[in-house]
């Protein structure tokens, strides 16, 4: 059964819990500008000496995500609360530092791979492995373009920084680099997956979680609420997110299409 929090607000909830996995993206801000009434939800977790984690696929270390929300007005001790999936990623990629890679994404991502971006090449065909964090910036929108990319490629293993299929930007909905994993996958590739909701990620997240209650909020089903139900946390999912032209259809129907179980719903995370 899913309970709606919107009148009772997180706070009805807040003290059956001791661990707060929160998306950043969808919850937070929507790509664009902070979420005020989540930001109070961060501000009431800390007076009530809650543990919290901002959890989210940004294919970045985590100090690039920290300093972005920075910028966009969130204090120091909250934004260092940040961890993502890129950074989940960097161990095992450190590990590859013999092998060359290619890499699908936007230069902006660069940042990930500084290390050893030495190893990087410009041929798809002369690389060891493809990683993937994104879509190119000429192609965000043509899938078939990775199709043909890939198509002679599937013998190399990519890894994949960012699960999530699609976000909005706004009112603007872009790809992510999810969906380019998910064309190699169907082509025949073998992909590996750093965030949610790949167990990996929460345990590198949060160090010892044994005996602890968690729940996950999130906007987005396949990775938010599914990583929630594969590692038995509560859930909660924020309506007004990625799936907010299906929920009219009720959350019975959503959850079932999506084969998820979701514990609460509320249109915005509200303290």
């Amino acid at each position: 059964m899913t309970s709606n929090l919107d009148e009772k607000g997180l706070r009805s909830i807040v003290g059956e819990y001791d661990v707060f996995f929160i998306d950043i993206w969808g919850v937070l801000h929507n790509g664009l500008n902070l979420f005020q009434n989540s930001v109070e939800v961060l501000e009431k977790l800390e007076k009530n000496k809650k543990q919290y984690v901002l959890l989210t696929n940004a294919p970045r270390p985590n100090l690039t995500v920290i300093e972005y929300l920075k910028k966009m007005g969130l204090d120091e001790k909250k934004a260092q609360q940040v961890y993502t999936s890129g950074q989940a990623a960097l161990d095992q990629l450190k590990t590859m530092n013999s092998k060359s890679f290619f890499h699908i994404g936007p230069p902006r991502d660069f940042d990930l791979f500084k290390t050893f971006e030495n190893q990087k090449v410009e041929k798809i065909d002369s690389c060891d492995f493809l990683l993937c964090t994104g879509l190119f910036d000429d192609h965000q929108s043509e899938l078939i373009f990775y199709e043909k990319l890939l198509l002679d490629h599937i013998e190399k293993k990519m890894i994949c920084t960012n699960p999530d299929l699609v976000v909005d930007r706004g009112e603007e909905r872009e790809f992510c680099a999810g969906s380019v994993a998910k064309i190699f996958e169907k082509l025949g590739g073998e992909v590996k997956y750093f965030g949610k909701p790949y167990p990996e990620v929460y345990e590198k997240a949060f160090k010892n979680l044994q005996g602890k209650k968690v729940i996950c909020i999130g906007d987005n089903l396949n990775t938010d609420i599914k990583g929630a139900n594969m590692q038995n946390f509560d859930s909660l999912l924020i309506n007004n997110g990625i799936h907010k032209n299906e929920i009219s259809n009720g959350i019975k129907e959503l959850t079932k299409k999506y084969n998820v179980n979701v514990n609460y719903t509320q249109t915005e995370l509200k303290w």
